[in-house]
C-alpha cells in the first residue's frame, strides 16, 4: 500500500485520523470527523472509507470502541509521506545551547546535558550512543569486590572514567591483582587502549611476560571484558519517568513496563542505534517494525551526530509511545545532533 493508491477523500480522512490521534490519544470515529471543516461528508460515508482504510491495513479498531487509530504501518505511511514538520522556536534552540554549552569540557558530560535537554522538551525519554575515549590511557587497577568477582579500573588522559566488573578464580590472593595491575601499568600509559591491548595480547600469547598463571588469568579477563562490548559505545538515558506521565489505561502500564525491562537490558537498544549510524539525517522507527526488541508500542526518533572530521561517531534521539509529537520531535532530534557536532 502506497499514498498514491488512495484517492483524494481516502487521503484527507486518514490525515484526519492520524493528526486527531496523535493530538488527543483517543480513537477517532466518523462523527467527530464529520464535524471537520473541509471535509464536507457525512458520518456514512466517513465510516465507508474509514472501513476501506481498515481493509488496507492503515487503521485498526482497538477493543470495541467505534473510533478508529492508525496502525504501525499507517504511522510509518504518514510520517514518510504526509507529516508537515514543524521548527523549533528561538527559545527551544537556545534553551538546548545553554544546557550543552555549560556543561562543561567532558565529552560524556555535554552528551549527557544534551539527552537530558531533549527529554525535557519533547517530554520522552532520551537516549545518547557515546563513543568510547579513544585518549591516551593514564592509570588502571583491579580491585577485589567480594568472593569470584573484581572491578577494573580505567582511566584516560582525558579524565574518562571506566569501571567493569570481571569475574576472578575462588580464592585469587591479592598479590595476583597486584601483579596484575602493576603489568598492566606498565604497558598502558601514553597508550590508547587499543594500542595497549595489541601489545599485551601480543606477550601473553607469546609468554613473553613476567607473570605467574593466575595473574596472567587475571590480565586477560580484563581484556576480554573491554573487548567484548557491543560496539564501541556506552548508552546514556534520562527521563525515563516522562515515559509514565501519559499512561491513561492498564494496556498503557503494561507497554511501560516492557519498554522499562528493554531499556533495562540495553544491548538490543545498542544493537538499533548501531543502525542509525549508517544514515544521514533522523531515524525512525515506529512500533513493530522494529523487531531488534519488543518495543511493540513504542517509537524511536534518531539522529547521528559527528566529530570534527565529520566523522559519524554517535546517535542521539528519543525514545516514547507511537502517539509521539512527530512534527515537532523530529526537527528537535535534528538540532541537537547537528549542535553536538558543532560543539564537538
Amino acid at each position: 500500500m502506497r499514498l498514491d493508491d488512495l484517492n483524494t477523500r481516502s487521503r484527507d480522512i486518514f490525515r484526519q485520523v492520524v493528526e486527531t490521534y496523535l493530538e488527543t490519544g483517543e480513537p477517532v470515529g466518523s462523527r467527530t470527523l464529520s464535524r471537520i471543516v473541509g471535509l464536507g461528508l457525512s458520518p456514512a460515508s466517513i465510516r465507508n472509507v474509514m472501513a476501506d482504510l481498515e481493509d488496507a491495513g492503515l487503521l485498526a479498531a482497538p477493543h470495541t470502541s467505534a473510533g478508529r487509530i492508525p496502525t504501525h504501518f499507517g504511522l510509518r505511511l504518514f510520517v514518510d509521506g504526509l507529516l508537515e514538520i514543524g521548527d523549533l522556536s528561538t527559545e527551544e534552540r537556545r534553551n538546548l545551547d545553554a544546557q550543552c554549552r555549560a556543561a562543561g569540557r567532558r565529552t560524556e558530560d555535554m552528551l549527557s546535558e544534551a539527552t537530558a535537554a531533549l527529554s525535557g522538551l519533547s517530554h520522552c525519554a532520551g537516549m545518547v550512543l557515546v563513543p568510547k575515549s579513544n585518549a591516551p590511557l593514564q592509570h588502571i587497577e583491579f580491585v577485589s569486590i567480594g568472593i569470584g568477582r573484581g572491578l577494573v579500573v580505567l582511566v584516560a588522559e582525558d579524565g574518562t572514567v571506566e569501571n567493569r566488573v570481571i569475574d576472578l578464580p575462588i580464592g585469587l590472593p591479592p598479590s595476583a591483582l597486584t601483579q596484575a595491575t602493576n603489568y598492566l601499568s606498565a604497558r598502558i600509559i601514553g597508550r590508547t587502549f587499543e594500542d595497549a591491548r595489541a601489545l599485551i595480547e601480543r606477550e601473553l600469547a607469546e609468554r613473553q611476560t613476567e607473570l605467574d598463571q593466575l595473574a596472567s588469568g587475571v590480565v586477560a579477563a580484563g581484556l576480554a571484558t573491554w573487548s567484548g562490548d557491543d560496539g564501541n559505545s556506552g548508552l546514556i538515558i534520562r527521563g525515563l519517568g516522562n515515559l509514565l506521565d501519559d499512561v491513561a489505561a492498564r494496556d498503557d502500564l503494561e507497554r511501560i513496563r516492557r519498554l522499562f525491562d528493554d531499556l533495562e537490558t540495553k544491548k538490543d537498544l545498542v544493537k538499533l542505534l548501531d543502525l542509525a549510524r549508517a544514515a544521514e539525517g533522523v531515524r525512525i522507527f515506529i512500533g513493530a517494525e522494529n523487531n531488534l526488541f519488543s518495543l511493540s508500542g513504542s517509537s524511536v526518533i534518531v539522529s547521528p551526530y559527528t566529530d570534527e572530521q565529520q566523522k559519524i561517531i554517535g546517535v542521539i534521539g528519543v525514545i516514547g509511545p507511537t502517539r509521539l509529537n512527530y512534527a515537532r520531535i523530529i526537527p528537535m532530534v535534528d538540532y541537537t545532533a547537528k549542535m553536538i557536532g558543532r560543539l564537538l
